[in-house]
């Protein structure tokens, strides 16, 4: 009878454990899909902000990168008299810089910036 109850014992451990990964990889899943949607809404939100009401450029003026900022604005191009070149980032909700953004920004900030030009490439 003992070994009945070890066996029993065991299947009920299997089922539990199977239910528990099942749920696990559901959740995970999930999760997974939420974090992935919220990435692809982020990134369809950056290539409609130039259009919205309140952006403070015209769009004509920008230029979409994605990476390692979102835009760049040649203030003015459209009306051939650039003005400033401005580094936009676009961030939603409680999102914050990455390192590499703060650094980007920090190197505008000081003025770090230069003009390089190449020719000759043949």
């Amino acid at each position: 009878m003992n070994y009945v109850n070890y066996v029993l014992a065991a299947v009920v451990v299997v089922l539990v454990f199977l239910l528990w990964k099942a749920r696990y990889t559901r959740a995970v899943r999930h999760d997974a899909i939420q974090r992935s949607l919220a990435v692809t809404a982020g990134k369809v939100y950056e290539q409609l902000v130039p259009y919205l009401p309140d952006f403070p450029f015209n769009p004509k003026d920008v230029r979409f990168l994605g990476s390692p900022v979102d835009f760049v604005v040649f203030d003015g191009l459209s009306d051939g008299n650039i003005t400033r070149i401005v580094f936009v980032e676009v961030k939603t909700g409680a999102a914050d810089l990455s390192t590499r953004e703060r650094r980007i920004r920090d190197a505008v900030q000081d003025s770090r910036v230069e003009w390089y030009e190449l020719r000759g490439l043949e």
